[in-house]
């Protein structure tokens, strides 16, 4: 019976089409073969404002917990995240960026200025050593971005061979361990630049494809493998030519993953206030976050084309809301508050990314702390877990799990002449066999009703967790730190081999089906 329910969905689909009801999902677990990656839930730590200093690394700060600069109520916070990697140290910073500069003893580390973010001083003080340290310390893989910019090869090589190769083995390896690490990190991700056809050199594809190649040859150890996993540029826009460009001319065997950048904004010239947004603003930056849909999609089919057995990994290594800096802040720090707008744009990304886990194997949120959308807002002690933190909290359960393809028929958001699905879904099973359904209603005003078709997977009990607040404008301040939270969900009810859920406007639910 359970087979041949399923094999009626797309008929049951098509006849719900022409009914008032339209939000019907169907989980099709016989196709389920994909797994999703745990570098999904990636992040970003760039030199830019509040990000690094005052943020991850607060130096000799006493009144702030710390091991060796780094902050602990933030490691502590990364660690329930389960960040999968950790990308640094740009950026556009990146590519201006000399790691020589950034190792010995810290007094001694030369200062230079950030041309990149606000011509601001650079002591240095968090280099290689202090960024390997972190990720150690919150269980993350490092994520490497190398200066083609302003570098060189030999630079990039030996930067590989100082954080990769045996103690002894030279004399930068004699080099690390004099600066207090005998054993090498064995660093797997290495980005080869950063925006090239922008802040990293404004080239053509062309251009970079050459220049790409004699890197990714140089940096890797033919002798004594390392299984690099090297990075390289792709677009920032819907470019798909950079795409087939870089695709065509790099061979696979220097390649093995793609990057792509898109953001959630309305307008570059007017991006809108980050809490005081009317709805109009709130549907165009849902707008934009469902266009990573169809920018995974497009990339993916370019890089089809040249490799069709999916060995190489298209890497969202930036993504997230931008919008105006906060009031009174520096206008190169980035500085925004975090809302329940941006839980809508977490929630629904995720979702496109698990739903493209045969191509999409790395993701990093613009940025950690401090810097657009972050996760964690800090001032001085205080600590602010955003309403994106919580998402990625609650989403994790996804990590390393099969994800199950789901059919969604979705009722629109509509204004004006224009229209959204209302809802977002993704799900997948995990290795102890638990279902995990993620959904978000993006709707402003309007609650969801929606039937979820298990297919054959048999659940006899589900529970769940939801985000939601009571205005889509509301943030977790240092005043009130724990406005939006995740709290128990209780609007799911099982009945055969269906799930009936109602979802209130602008809200994260996450079910777990046993």
């Amino acid at each position: 019976m359970k087979q041949k329910s399923y094999l009626l969905t797309p008929v049951l689909i098509l006849l719900l089409n022409t009914v008032s009801a339209q939000n019907i999902v169907v989980l099709q677990p016989a196709k389920a073969k994909d797994t999703i990656s745990k570098n999904i839930y990636g992040h970003f730590a760039e030199h830019l404002g509040r990000c690094v200093y005052d943020g991850l690394y607060v130096g000799d700060n006493k009144k702030i917990p710390n091991k060796e600069g780094i902050r602990l109520d933030i490691v502590d916070a990364l660690k329930k995240l389960k960040v999968g990697v950790l990308r640094w140290p740009g950026g556009c910073f990146a590519d201006g960026y000399h790691w020589m500069d950034g190792i010995g003893p810290k007094a001694e580390r030369k200062h230079t200025e950030n041309v990149a973010w606000g011509n601001v001083r650079e002591n240095n003080a968090f280099g290689t050593h202090e960024f390997l340290e972190l990720c150690e310390m919150i269980k993350a893989e490092p994520y490497l971005a190398l200066n083609m910019g302003s570098g060189t090869v030999q630079e990039s090589s030996d930067w590989v061979k100082y954080v990769n190769h045996a103690n002894g083995s030279s004399y930068l390896t004699d080099l690390r361990a004099k600066n207090g690490r005998s054993k090498p990190w064995n660093v797997k991700y290495w980005g080869v630049g950063n925006e090239s056809w922008d802040c990293g050199g404004n080239m053509t594809a062309s251009q970079y494809a050459a220049e790409y190649r004699k890197y990714a040859t140089h940096i890797t150890n033919y002798g004594n493998s390392e299984n690099l996993f090297r990075i390289a540029v792709g677009p920032g826009s819907e470019d798909y030519n950079w795409t087939e460009t870089v695709m065509r001319d790099i061979p696979l065997k220097l390649i093995e993953g793609l990057s792509i950048h898109h953001y959630s904004v309305i307008n570059w010239a007017a991006k809108g206030s980050a809490t005081q947004f009317p709805e109009q603003e709130y549907f165009r930056t849902m707008e934009q976050a469902w266009r990573m849909d169809k920018f995974i999609a497009k990339n993916s089919e370019v890089m089809d084309k040249y490799d069709p057995q999916k060995k190489v990994a298209l890497i969202v290594d930036e993504w997230g809301g931008w919008y105006e800096v906060e009031p009174g802040t520096n206008k190169n720090f980035l500085y925004q508050q975090n809302t329940m707008r941006d839980a809508m744009i977490a929630g629904l990304s995720l979702n496109i990314f698990h739903n493209h886990a045969d191509r999409v194997r790395m993701a990093n949120l613009a940025q950690i702390v401090n810097v657009l959308q972050a996760v964690i807002l800090t001032k001085e002690e205080k600590l602010v877990l955003t309403p994106t933190y919580h998402v990625m909290e609650m989403y994790n359960v996804h990590q390393d799990a099969v994800m199950i393809p789901v059919t969604v028929n979705s009722e629109d958001y509509v204004m004006g002449d224009k229209k959204l699905k209302a809802v977002s879904v993704s799900a997948s099973k995990d290795k102890n066999g638990s279902t995990h359904v993620s959904l978000v209603n993006i709707h402003s005003n309007k609650e969801q009703n929606i039937t979820i078709n298990l297919g054959e997977l048999g659940a006899k009990s589900v529970t769940g967790r939801i985000l939601s607040s009571s205005k889509i404008q509301d943030h977790n301040s240092f005043e009130n730190p724990n406005l939006i939270t995740p709290v128990v969900f209780n609007k799911a009810t099982l009945i055969g081999n269906e799930l009936k859920v109602t979802l209130p406007p602008f809200s994260v639910v996450v079910l777990e089906l046993k």
